[in-house]
């Protein structure tokens, strides 16, 4: 039902007309005389390939619209026991798993229940230490907090669940600051890298791609922190998507951008399914 709802709006989107250059003014002087282009014309193909780009974009961001709205359907579908069984098979997996087991250093979202988002409790609870005397099995790890509505995000250390706070959608974030009043510490200024990040989204696909929610938080924070790995010369963490099974689109079904990271595997209740290189060798 996705498939053939998105596969229709992109028919409908590809026939429509782009916008093309006016053709270049012609003149000519009584003595047959040539004279200058005006300026403005030399400039004629760059305003038509813009306008050519612009609608390019407009036409992948309506196919992503159509696609959020099928799949949040496709979500609302799903019983709260079929979520249930899902999210525990998913954090099992993650759990048992030695790549997850190996990593010291983490970015993993605070899962919320009402955007239908894969859970994470599980595994946020396996990270930060349970008793007095268990540090040494925490892992460190970083949680985001929506900044503004220019796609500004943080991702900042938590030792603790008491550390989040709901902000105005009632959605689970870390205070700014601890309970001693000090800033926490902010991922990009850490001075180890983060092993692995798991991701939330609204559509995967097994080749990659990753459809979000329209906000772009997530692909300008991730843009951000490869680039302070390639300067500081880290690997670069392992990017893994969690995903129920009406998540998981058919390749090509999902558009994409310049923007659009890539995620490197994809979690979902059948298992793990590797994708990149990296994923590949770490996920053996």
């Amino acid at each position: 039902m996705i498939k053939n709802a998105v596969a229709s709006l992109m028919v409908r989107l590809h026939l429509l007309p782009l916008p093309c250059a006016a053709p270049a003014s012609t003149y000519r002087h009584h003595h047959a005389l040539r004279l200058p282009r005006p300026a403005s014309a030399s400039v004629r193909p760059a305003v038509a390939a813009a306008a050519m780009s612009t609608a390019a974009e407009q036409a992948v961001a309506d196919q992503k619209r159509a696609l959020r709205t099928e799949v949040r359907r496709a979500l609302k579908a799903l019983s709260p026991d079929q979520r249930a069984s899902e999210d525990l098979a998913i954090q099992t997996t993650i759990l048992n798993s030695s790549w997850f087991k190996a990593s010291k250093r983490l970015c993993a979202y605070i899962s919320c229940y009402q955007l239908r988002e894969v859970d994470t409790s599980k595994i946020l609870a396996d990270c930060l230490p349970s008793n007095p005397g268990q540090e040494e099995l925490a892992k460190d790890l970083y949680v985001p907090r929506v900044e503004d509505k220019n796609r500004n995000m943080r991702m900042l250390k938590i030792t603790t669940m008491d550390d989040l706070v709901k902000n105005s959608m009632n959605i689970l974030e870390p205070s700014p600051v601890d309970a001693s009043g000090n800033d926490r510490e902010d991922v990009l200024s850490a001075s180890s890298p983060v092993d692995l990040f798991l991701l939330p989204g609204q559509a995967f696909d097994r080749t990659g791609r990753r459809l979000g929610r329209g906000g772009g938080y997530y692909d300008t924070f991730l843009l951000k922190y490869q680039e302070l790995a390639k300067e500081k010369g880290w690997n670069r963490p392992l990017l893994v998507a969690l995903s129920y099974s009406a998540q998981i689109m058919e390749e090509g079904v999902i558009p994409v951008n310049s923007t659009d990271v890539p995620i490197d595997a994809l979690v979902s209740s059948s298992g793990v399914i590797p994708i990149s290189p990296a994923a590949l060798e770490r996920m053996k």
